[in-house]
């Protein structure tokens, strides 16, 4: 077929081959379009979920130990311990993407915002907004931005777990400082793991090109739904090289809900150590698979105990998607909340079958009380039992939260005039702008008021 009657073949609805209009030659000559038909294009998709991508620009100050010469170390005295900390300015850019319209919620990485004293979100249309950080996860490298704006603009999550190979995909960001870029291409690989990005790996493989400031951006399927949140590249000098890795949708949307939920980020628990299935313990076992997490131990009352699951088992499957690997085992789980049930797909004895479990809560339930507004920083809370309020569990001292008079044991029933009975609740009421907020406290057997400005 001639490239002539090849582009004559494509309709509106059909624009997987016309993403393969940027590999022709400068100089191929093509055809007038035939009248009344419209030309195949991502510019439709487009004008609808760019102006749901921003940009973000960030400024702060990183501390970093250098190491002071025994010569002058007494110049320094002796509780330098052989360093000094120094402060340096710092700016970056990034990419994030509006995933609430209502509520400004603005997904990202934690790398783009780290350190950060200074969010700013510039939307599409120019406008300008700082951002307040709702919550981030280190490990898994998501962070929850909000900003107060009125239309804007969101783009749905995807199902990601339906991504196949070969799959078409748009990627949206802010390369190199540029401003908005768009760039296509298709999903080269699933569940990529081990390459010590983050602690939680589980990246969607793309050839869109991706550079440096589009970390945080929107990785978009043809419907111009979220698949992926771009995250980091293979290639030198921050340049695309075609290999490029997403966060996927459901990860990172778990883990939103989680920071929306309790300014940070619960991880579920299932209680089993182990390794990648390699062929040898293939061939030990006598199994036929060839991809799986195989357990070396199962942690005493842990979830996986309750499920019944024991050493030597293999688990090939979560909630009936199969895992390659314990990397991508370990990435799965911690990105679901405690208290959520599973369902394991694991090989026994050459028969598999399929067990359910219910997460358990990991040891650190605490949150940074700094997220929710500045008069708590120094502070660490809890929701307290029965939802009976907020729970003041840790004060460190000379912090902003011992200055407003807020001690350990306290328990947060009220802001102003609002009862409070957890932490998603108290997050709420200190996302609205209000001059002066009263906490109603319950201290021991007493309550009273502590006024934060």
């Amino acid at each position: 077929m001639n490239v002539k009657s090849h582009l004559t073949t494509l309709t509106a609805l059909t624009l997987s081959t016309a993403i393969g209009l940027a590999s022709l030659p400068a100089t191929a000559a093509l055809p007038l379009a035939v009248a009344g038909q419209s030309i195949p294009s991502l510019a439709p998709i487009l004008e609808q979920v760019t102006p749901a991508v921003v940009n973000i620009s960030v400024s702060g100050t990183k501390v970093s130990q250098q190491r002071i010469p025994e010569a002058f170390r007494y110049f320094f005295g002796p509780e330098g311990h052989g360093s000094q900390q120094q402060r340096r300015p710092f700016q970056g850019l990034g990419s994030g993407v509006i995933i609430d319209a209502e509520q400004g919620y603005i997904l990202t990485n934690n790398h783009v915002i780290a350190d950060a004293d200074e969010i700013k979100v510039m939307l599409k249309d120019g406008h300008e907004y700082e951002a307040k950080l709702v919550g981030a996860d280190k490990s898994s490298d998501i962070a929850l931005l909000q900003i107060k704006a009125e239309n804007l603009t969101a783009i749905k999550f995807a199902d990601s777990d339906k991504l196949r190979v070969g799959d078409f995909t748009i990627a949206i960001g802010n390369p190199f400082g540029l401003g908005q870029t768009v760039t296509s291409g298709i999903v080269s690989a699933l569940g990529r793991t081990g390459l010590q990005l983050e602690n939680l790996e589980n990246f969607i493989q793309t050839d869109a090109a991706i550079n440096s400031g589009n970390s945080g951006g929107a990785l978009l399927n043809l419907r111009g739904e979220l698949i992926g949140i771009n995250t980091a590249i293979l290639g030198p000098n921050g340049g695309n090289v075609g290999i490029g890795f997403a966060i996927p949708a459901n990860m990172a949307n778990n883990l939103v809900q989680q920071i929306i939920e309790h300014g940070e980020v619960r991880r579920g628990v299932l209680g089993v150590s182990g390794q990648e299935l390699t062929p040898d313990l293939a061939k030990a076992f006598d199994i036929d698979i060839q991809y799986g997490a195989f357990i070396n131990q199962v942690t005493p009352n842990s979830a996986a105990a309750e499920a019944g699951l024991i050493a030597g088992d293999i688990i090939v499957s979560v909630n009936n998607n199969n895992i390659r690997s314990f990397s991508e085992l370990r990435a799965r789980i911690g990105t679901l909340g405690p208290d959520k049930k599973i369902t394991l797909g694991v090989v026994r004895d050459g028969t598999e079958k399929r067990v359910t479990a219910t997460l358990k809560p990991a040891d650190n339930k605490l949150a940074n009380a700094s997220n929710l507004h500045p008069g708590l920083a120094g502070a660490a809370l809890a929701t307290a039992d029965n939802n009976q309020g907020v729970l003041i569990a840790k004060v460190e001292p000379r912090s902003i939260a011992a200055a407003s008079g807020l001690e350990e044991g306290d328990i947060i029933i009220g802001v102003n005039k609002d009862k409070v009975k957890n932490l998603a609740q108290l997050r709420e009421l200190l996302t609205e702008e209000k001059a002066t907020l009263a906490l109603n406290i319950k201290r021991g057997n007493q309550h009273l008021f502590l006024v934060l400005r």
